[in-house]
């Protein structure tokens, strides 16, 4: 029997109402990488889809990822079976983490021989899904097709968001059998934003978070991502104003404020008191009196303990999902609501109300332009900090009103780029808060620029997380897309070093040290110009000239960490 149950048909397949049904939703993109499958779908069955290869599942999952989340539109992703599915799960798990909605399907052994673990690259899909995504489901039927894509995307796009799988096998995705691609469905309905949990009477809990707010001394905001998918942006802004209330961000939420705002005590991590050699997080959050969380997640990273300093607090949380962490975090007043609602009731309640008395931030501020002003050539390699300032520099002669994005990859640069790094609009600074794989960036800046074209899009990335997936630099070559990529570069796993000292006060080579990588050499071979820079002046150089190139471009930049073992107790859980 041919592996392949199908043939050639002038009549509509599965495959053709697959896809006509995700174009209806929306979906103009898919990201992937197609197996034996080709001889069931080619992808042209539908105008206005247009799949983009990817070399790798991961790096498909990835871009859909970033694409959903700056759109917030549900995007797509696709894997052949078997260890194209366990490749694309990455993927997955960054999007159920890091909260987008992702569409991602996988092909299937064909359904009469689906024996998971004993057929040729069959595995069960839908168990391997299940974990990482909000549904996950194996089509029995083709003429079911169109509504399993309506709960697929139903899921995914219902608080908190995140992937939806759908596993299809080969021989039902090339059939006919059923299909009539001109059968009226109903409208494919999009949810605008994401559906959220509301919960009965939740404005008697919004009162009471009113009354905290008119009450305290010195409130804050912490704002997450969610308050971002919820529309909330422009009533946190106009009512921060309004009270003088400080606004602090999760890693990606970044950008709620502009970067330069009075207001904007920017994002935090946990790293933050090292890398400044400065005490920041008591500075920001120790006269605080009330804290009030507003779409906060704590997949997000920024943990209640990093608050928890200082005075004694009340806290709100405002969410659109019930509380998953009480034993970690368990606020004075639980709002489980639309954030933008919230947003709202708390204008109309505080209408009256003058503004606070903030309490100032100058020194974390000071320490911080110091950092970013160090005129020091080092012999050893730049800084980290010295880098992401030239990437500031050029953002800001570059990037027109509060444009563009800079991304960053994973590790312990990533850190200085969450504090240092310029973010003017919403998701204006990417990097994956939840699942944090090594080699995110490349992925990510690919969603970034095809979410926002016009804009430019800057990356930056260490050498290790960096060539984890550094094939992918063909397909930024392929698509012609002008993303400019720093690579820091100094041979490590620098994150691993710092954690190998923290806990042992020296490091052991064997586990973080690399032998060199060319990655000019590498980016030329993959069809993307590079150069090496050494100082900030060539930095500056390369960067301008890689924004004014219009075209891909990579710029490796040697570093050196200087860090010790002390100053990183906020990351204790």
């Amino acid at each position: 029997m041919s592996r392949v149950s199908t043939g050639p048909s002038e009549q509509p397949t599965t495959a053709h109402a697959l896809l006509k049904r995700l174009r209806e939703h929306g979906v103009e993109k898919v990201f992937g990488v197609v197996g034996r499958e080709a001889a069931s779908i080619l992808f042209d069955e539908q105008d206005g889809v247009e799949f983009i290869l990817t070399r790798h599942e991961f790096t498909a999952g990835v871009a859909a990822d970033v694409l959903a989340r700056i759109t917030g539109r549900p995007q797509a992703c696709w894997a052949t079976l078997g260890p194209g599915m366990t490749n694309l799960a990455t993927g997955m798990a960054t999007s159920v983490l890091d909260r987008s909605p992702v569409i991602a399907m996988a092909a299937q052994s064909e359904s009469h021989d689906i024996f998971p673990n004993d057929t040729h690259q069959c595995l069960d899909l839908v168990r391997i899904a299940e974990p990482v995504s909000k549904y996950a489901v194996e089509l029995q039927r083709p003429r079911e097709i169109t509504d399993l894509v309506d709960s697929a995307v139903t899921a995914a796009m219902t608080e908190p968001v995140g992937p939806s799988f759908i596993s299809l096998p080969v021989d039902l995705l090339g059939s006919s059998e059923g299909i009539d691609i001109e059968a009226d469905h109903g409208p494919a309905l999009t949810p605008a934003k994401p559906i959220t949990a509301i919960q009965p009477g939740w404005q008697l809990a919004a009162d009471q978070a009113v009354a905290l707010v008119r009450e305290a001394a010195n409130p804050v905001f912490v704002v997450g991502a969610a308050a971002i998918r919820a529309g909330a942006v422009p009533g946190i802004r106009a009512l921060a104003e309004r009270l003088n209330i400080p606004v602090i961000t999760t890693y990606i939420a970044k950008g709620v404020l502009p970067h330069d705002h009075e207001l904007n005590y920017g994002a935090v991590t946990g790293y933050m008191d090292g890398i400044l050699s400065f005490p920041a997080l008591e500075s920001l959050f120790g006269p605080a009196d009330v804290i009030l969380t507003l779409g906060y997640d704590y997949a997000e990273d920024l943990r209640p303990s990093m608050w928890e300093r200082g005075r004694a607090k009340q806290t709100v949380r405002v969410s659109p999902t019930a509380n998953p962490v009480p034993r970690i975090y368990r606020p004075s007043v639980d709002v489980v609501t639309d954030v933008l609602a919230f947003v709202d009731h708390l204008e109309a309640g505080t209408s009256e109300v003058r503004p606070k008395d903030r309490h100032e931030i100058t020194a974390v501020r000071e320490r911080i332009a110091e950092l970013l002003a160090d005129p020091e050539q080092y012999e050893d390699g730049m800084r980290v900090h010295q880098v992401i300032d030239s990437m500031n520099t050029v953002m800001a002669e570059t990037a027109e009103g509060s444009e563009g994005t800079i991304v960053s990859d994973i590790g312990f640069f990533r850190h200085y780029g969450v504090l240092f790094a310029r973010a003017d609009q919403p998701y204006g600074f990417l990097t994956s808060a939840g699942c944090s794989s090594f080699g995110y960036g490349i992925p990510a800046a690919i969603g970034a620029q095809l979410a926002r074209p016009g804009q430019p899009t800057f990356l930056i990335a260490g050498d290790g997380g960096f060539h984890s997936n550094s094939a992918d630099l063909e397909t930024i070559a392929r698509l012609g897309l002008p993303i400019v990529t720093v690579v820091v570069n100094n041979d490590t796993n620098g994150l691993i070093e710092l954690y190998q000292n923290i806990g042992h006060h020296r490091s052991h080579d064997p586990a973080v040290k690399f032998t060199g990588v060319d990655f000019v050499q590498l980016a030329q071979a993959n069809g993307v110009d590079g150069t090496k820079a050494t100082t900030r002046e060539e930095l500056l150089a390369a960067l301008r000239k890689g924004v004014e190139l219009g075209r891909p471009y990579l710029i490796e930049v040697p570093v050196d960490y200087e860090f010790t073992a002390g100053g990183f107790g906020a990351l204790k859980i």
